[in-house]
């Protein structure tokens, strides 16, 4: 659908962003472990003042089993108001969705009836093979198509990953973004500065490595990803590469800043090798070359060995494991998940090179079990995992399944399915909302990973205009 004034959900910059309005429903990935039903997008009503807050009251099943939906994302975006968007009567109509496992991508539309989305087209895991990409990751709107991160090269389980690119109208795959990626191999996150011409890359691993669960000798031998990569956006060519030193496992989730004028941005760090830490780091310019200095650690919290699942037991330690970061739109707030400990992380990074830890909320965990103050003599497997804020920043969705087979090794009792909601004050701090809790059976057997808010939110947006 064409549109002849631009989508009232997009936003020139962050500040007008921050004064969009509630989102009324939240979009979630469900998938179901065992491949045996389908996977699912559900739909959850975010209304403080709707009889149904709170609950799942809308649901579409995927056409096939066996997909394991992880990130998806929208179709078009703020970024479209950029100068040089050629598409600037897109609309924020659908979302793309990815199967992690499968390789299919779904075309889903939210606008005629945002309760009951429709599949409009299935993208056939050949098609993304023809790119020369397989097991498709992560979704973002840019103003010249749309692009997705994919972990495998489309014929076997190995590398190297990258990104291809979607038509904007048909959803067509375009091909492969890449025209010189230098040595770079592994893949995960990408984000960009789109007014520096910088897009960024991370690492995990390819799918041999990651998709039976995580390797102990490839993790003990250093081998996931630890490197940043930018690249020359409008060239699509390598033009720097940053190692943060391999004890430094799993460079996944980007932030930048929003503010276009700013050129910094975050990067979680899942565990070091050397003391089962995790990190927080910071890429900025310095001296014309981009640099990475660490600005979080998060150390291992001893516990007994019986509490433990077997993987853990030799190290009598559970990892913090900061498996999803996200950024509030005013650049702000930082949140951290550590999906081991069960601790969602609220830190103040106004000076990102100095970040003040102003809130901390913890559920589940792989030793706390803590509970949702709705049900609190019912304890909670897994832990704060996948993070989305709201775009006035007031409000934060968190999830608890990180990945189908990772799940398994580090809550190997069973991980369960929740989605919990926290309010924000000014000045920081989380507080739990207890009216909103779905989980269980509301999610019919699915565990549920990646949560998108209808309108927009933190990390679907690029912006072109400063605040």
């Amino acid at each position: 659908m064409t549109r002849w004034t631009p989508d009232p959900t997009f936003y020139p910059s962050p500040s007008d962003a921050a004064g969009a309005p509630a989102e009324q429903l939240a979009y979630v990935a469900a998938f179901d472990r065992s491949a045996q039903q389908p996977d699912a997008i559900a739909v959850v009503d975010t209304d403080p003042g709707s009889d149904s807050y709170g609950q799942v009251v809308g649901w579409t099943d995927l056409p096939h089993t066996g997909d394991e939906l992880h990130h998806f994302g929208w179709n078009a975006c703020s970024s479209a108001l950029c100068p040089t968007a050629p598409h600037p009567h897109v609309s924020r109509r659908y979302l793309i969705v990815p199967g992690l496992r499968s390789s299919r991508i779904y075309v889903i539309d939210v606008l005629d009836d945002p309760r009951s989305p429709r599949i409009v087209k299935e993208i056939p895991a050949s098609s993304l093979a023809a790119a020369g990409y397989s097991r498709p990751h992560t979704i973002h709107c840019g103003p010249d198509g749309i692009y997705v991160s994919a972990l495998g090269n489309g014929t076997d389980g190995d590398g190297p990953g990258g990104i291809a690119v979607l038509d904007h109208t048909t959803f067509d795959v375009r091909g492969k973004w890449e025209v010189d990626r230098g040595d770079q191999f592994l893949a995960y996150d990408f984000w960009w500065h789109l007014t520096r011409d910088v897009l960024v890359t991370s690492e995990w691993g390819t799918p041999d490595m990651i998709e039976n669960g995580i390797v102990p000798e490839l993790l003990l031998g250093r081998k996931y990803g630890h490197r940043l990569h930018f690249w020359d956006l409008a060239k699509r060519t390598l033009a720097q590469t940053v190692d943060l030193g391999d004890q430094y496992q799993m460079t996944l989730e980007l932030r930048p800043a929003h503010d276009p004028s700013r050129e910094y941005g975050f990067v979680g760090v899942v565990v070091s090798v050397e003391d089962l830490s995790a990190s927080v780091w910071v890429w900025h310019r310095s001296e014309g070359e981009f640099a990475v200095t660490k600005v979080i650690d998060i150390p291992a919290e001893p516990a007994p060995a019986s509490s433990l699942p077997p993987a853990l037991q030799p190290f009598g330690a559970v990892p913090p494991l900061v498996t999803d970061i996200d950024l509030s739109v005013d650049d702000k707030f930082l949140y951290v998940s550590c999906w081991g400990t069960g601790e969602l992380k609220q830190y103040d990074v106004s000076d990102p090179f100095h970040p003040v830890e102003v809130g901390s909320v913890r559920l589940g965990g792989i030793v706390g079990r803590v509970a949702h103050p709705s049900d609190p003599s019912s304890p909670l497997s897994g832990g704060p995992q996948m993070v989305e804020v709201s775009r006035d920043g007031k409000r934060v969705y968190v999830t608890n399944s990180l990945y189908g087979s990772w799940d398994d090794q580090f809550y190997p009792d069973g991980v369960g399915a929740w989605l919990a909601k926290l309010d924000v004050g000014s000045s920081g701090g989380m507080t739990l909302d207890e009216r909103f809790f779905p989980h269980g059976d509301e999610f019919r057997g699915r565990r549920v990973h990646q949560t998108r808010l209808q309108g927009g939110d933190a990390s679907s947006d690029s912006y072109c205009f400063p605040s």
